[in-house]
């Protein structure tokens, strides 16, 4: 009977919490045959890519199979050189596979082509980004299971495949730092890299970057350490320190090479941070479980992240109205394909390189068994958190332990690693309560708590299944310090839904939710904002006491400080970046310190 329920609980996860398969998964490409036909062709222009300057264009594909089925599709390899000869057996008796390295993307060759199945001839329009590689496209029958290779393109590069790419800019570990993360193909060893800074029409710095990179024996297991193994490039860091306060900073990357040519990237600009506690308008989105997906319909865009492209336009049409991005946790569900980590980089682009992108760490970028993980599943795909923590940059005492404290003008962000135990008595527990007790209210009203899994309350179906409405040992361990520390809200991940809580403590309304709240603090709101991207997650059909608003729907939360006094905080739609919940929050200093249940000092009766 118990090993039954564990069977139902084990399907019900599953089920509960959709989008967790890497479509290149689906591809079994060590079952690949060579069935060379010369019959078959298939050619893919132009042949060189970024002649202006870009770092992402689109390439033509045309093919013609005279045997058509319509399992055939296309792979994008890169390198361009994807043969055997790069395999290893995986014993002295084995004959090495033809193809041990997964294509970064595929299409099937039926795709917008209504005729295919009758004439055979195709064209397929793909765009594809700059990855420190040349490539070339595969033509496949036989379906994904049991792939057959029957003709191999040209090649088409880039005209700088090493040029420095993608910038993400995050908060240092000061509030006039601010820090700028890209990639290149240029090693330590072949270019210098640094970074050319300054303010707008002013004067000009230059400061070092740090390179950082990672190798295939750095991953824990398959597919990260087998098929899914890309190398990721060099990851380089500089660190612009001593910036004025809400000034606006140009700033581009630079390469020197041994004979003193420089290689730059184009001009990229920002604001720097509000000083800790300065009155002005501040605006945060957040949200968790983006993903990416393909503009050009290939791989996941119709069935696996579908709001993945919807949010970060969104996000970009309003980025003038946007300070800064915390994205908590299943960043592009790479799963061990790492050549999903530039396609992530590459599409969020425009936001991380104008506002810091900062990013918590989730179980599809963490776990893995026998790691150290809190949860010993194989949701990173073999990762195990390496990739993360070094193409991103985090202010964490230990970039590896993921969890850390930032500050933008009024607001204190404390974010938590839930891939990393929490329970009292832990390095993290030490830290979540440093966070939230340190802060001064006085100049930074604004307390939120962040973390990917759901630590709080949520009504969705796994969690309903279960019983608790909650990560298990979640708000146990944490809601004493939300409660004595005054949290005003907590955001979490890892539902792909929305959802809203009244003002909850020990899983009662404190008071009734409400769309706007005034005076002394009662209790924490807590928001799930995990439907970003990723496939959504179903709640349960009865009604919580504790639950306000639900909303099935792809979606992202923004907090909006006007003032000491005053906070907002709105649930736009992917789909149209309309708002669709909303609440405000009104109190003065004085409501701050007020008692309310449970974060009341002792007090004395002498005068």
């Amino acid at each position: 009977m118990r090993l039954w329920l564990v069977v139902i609980w084990l399907f019900v996860c599953a089920a509960a919490l959709p989008g967790g398969e890497q479509p290149l998964s689906r591809i079994a490409i060590e079952n690949t045959t060579l069935a060379i036909d010369d019959s078959v062709h298939i050619k893919a222009s132009p042949l060189v890519l970024g002649l202006k300057g870009e770092n992402s264009e689109w390439v033509e594909v045309e093919f013609f199979h005279p045997n058509p089925s319509d399992d055939d599709w296309i792979g994008v390899f890169s390198p361009a050189n994807f043969s055997g000869a790069i395999c290893d057996p995986e014993n002295e008796w084995q004959q090495p596979p033809v193809l041990c390295t997964a294509p970064i993307k595929y299409q099937f060759a039926k795709f917008k082509n209504d005729g295919y199945g009758k004439s055979g001839k195709g064209y397929l329009k793909l765009q594809l980004i700059n990855q420190r590689e040349d490539f070339s496209f595969a033509l496949f029958s036989g379906g994904l299971l049991k792939p057959k290779l029957i003709a191999v393109s040209n090649k088409v590069t880039f005209v700088n495949p090493k040029a420095p790419v993608y910038p993400r800019l995050a908060q240092g570990k000061s509030w006039n730092e601010m820090t700028v993360t890209w990639t290149s193909g240029y090693d330590i060893k072949e270019a210098v890299p640094f970074v050319e800074w300054g303010e707008k029409a002013g004067r000009q710095f230059l400061s070092p970057a740090g390179t950082l990179t990672f190798d295939r024996n750095s991953m824990c297991g398959a597919p990260a350490r087998t098929v899914g193994w890309r190398h990721p490039g060099y990851i380089h860091t500089s660190y612009l320190k001593d910036l004025w306060p809400d000034s606006m900073y140009t700033y581009r990357l630079g390469h020197r090479l041994p004979n003193g040519t420089r290689v730059w990237s184009k001009s990229y600009s920002f604001k720097a941070s509000p000083y800790p506690g300065q009155d002005s308008l501040q605006r945060v989105v957040i949200f968790g479980d983006m993903g990416k997906a393909e503009a050009d319909g290939s791989n996941e865009y119709n069935n696996f992240q579908p709001g993945s492209l919807n949010t970060t336009n969104q996000i970009i049409r309003d980025l003038d109205n946007i300070d800064m991005v915390v994205h908590i946790g299943d960043i592009c569900y790479a799963n061990g394909y790492l050549s999903q980590w530039d396609q992530f980089t590459a599409q969020i682009e425009p936001i991380a390189s104008t506002v810091p992108y900062m990013i918590g760490s989730g179980n599809h970028e963490r776990d893995w068994p026998g790691t150290g993980s809190f949860y010993g599943n194989l949701d990173s795909g073999g990762e195990c958190g390496v990739p993360a923590q070094t193409v991103f940059y985090t202010p964490a005492e230990n970039r590896a332990n993921f969890w850390y404290a930032t500050d933008y003008g009024m607001f204190r962000f404390c974010i938590a690693h839930t891939e990393e135990d929490w329970r009292p008595g832990t390095e993290q527990y030490k830290f979540i309560e440093h966070c939230l007790s340190s802060v001064d209210r006085q100049k930074q009203p604004w307390l939120i708590f962040l973390a990917h899994r759901v630590l709080g309350y949520s009504s969705n179906s796994y969690y309903g299944f279960e019983g608790t409405f909650e990560e298990p040992m979640g708000r146990e361990a944490l809601q004493e310090l939300w409660q004595k520390y005054k949290v005003d809200l907590a955001f979490y991940g890892h539902v792909h839904n929305y959802e809203r809580t009244c003002p909850v403590y020990q899983s009662q309304c404190v008071v009734n939710a409400s769309n706007h709240y005034s005076g002394p603090f009662q209790a924490t709101t807590h928001v799930v904002v995990g439907g970003a991207g990723a496939s959504l997650s179903d709640f349960i059909t009865s009604k919580i006491q504790w639950s306000h608003f639900r909303d099935f729907d792809h979606g992202f939360g923004k907090l909006t400080a006007f003032n000491h006094s005053s906070l907002l905080f709105e649930y736009k739609k992917s789909r149209d970046g309309n708002v669709y919940d909303h609440f405000t929050i009104s109190r003065d200093y004085r409501d701050v310190l007020a008692c309310s249940i449970d974060n009341c000092p002792r007090t004395s009766l002498a005068s």
